[in-house]
């Protein structure tokens, strides 16, 4: 599914890090082919965007992904793909990627089309690294992706206005330049209900990906691709 044309899949699969220092040398080596100057699809277009979801067993060291595509008009499902696998990264903060990535490509893989746009329940560029699962996944596979978390993280926020829609940005007060840098936004999907956090992946932009948000989240809180995928890989670790 490599579409980057400069990433060898293959290649980064084959070489899996074993360790927290070579995992931060491919954080390093990879982050600089994230995409930043693509707006991304509008919202609502005629395509699938796919959400992505894993689960854990930690007593047999296991863990099920999940990628439900979704009518990005309608929102009804009209693909689904699990695949379950070793864990194959201790876990380590900031290194969260390593666990899940090997076994979400299985998943991804087993979908019938190629997604227009994915959507990770985790971080992109709102990682202490700049290179959360959501960039990481997308310099893979060369597709374009966002991450919505639940929890912002180590960034400094302003609580959004209590309407739906409303942001409030999401601030890195530790960068190289040492100017506050917007990372991602919180944002507000349901009328006085906590925000979720979105940050850019890769070949999105930050106000698409808010937007795509929003539109992913006509009832609850979190967009329904996180929620199907959610639901299917708690499922197939059950059955696993």
């Amino acid at each position: 599914m490599d579409t980057s044309g400069t990433i060898s899949l293959a290649d980064e699969l084959r070489h899996w890090p074993a360790d927290e220092a070579a995992a931060r040398a491919v954080q390093d080596r990879l982050r600089v082919h994230v995409r930043l100057d693509e707006a991304g699809p509008e919202p609502g277009f005629e395509g699938t965007v796919v959400g992505v979801d894993v689960a854990y067993d930690d007593e047999r060291d296991v863990v099920a992904a999940a990628a439900v595509a979704l009518d990005a008009r309608t929102l009804a499902v009209v693909d689904e793909a699990t695949a379950v696998g070793p864990v194959s990264f201790p876990y380590v903060p900031g290194l969260l990627a390593f666990r899940e990535i090997p076994t979400v490509l299985d998943a991804l893989d087993r979908l019938a089309r190629i997604p227009d746009l994915v959507v990770c329940d985790g971080y992109g560029l709102a990682h202490p690294r700049r290179f959360g699962l959501a960039s990481h996944l997308g310099v893979l596979t060369g597709l374009p992706t966002i991450g919505v978390a639940k929890t912002p993280f180590t960034f400094r926020y302003e609580v959004p206005g209590p309407e739906r829609g409303a942001t409030a940005p999401l601030w890195d007060d530790r960068p190289a330049d040492g100017e506050p840098e917007e990372v991602g936004r919180a944002l507000r999907t349901r009328s006085g209900v906590k925000p979720v956090f979105v940050s850019v992946g890769h070949r999105v932009d930050l106000d698409r990906a808010c937007a795509h948000t929003l539109r992913l989240a006509p009832a609850y809180r979190l967009p329904e691709t996180t929620r199907a995928a959610d639901s299917l890989c708690r499922r197939a670790l059950a059955s696993a």
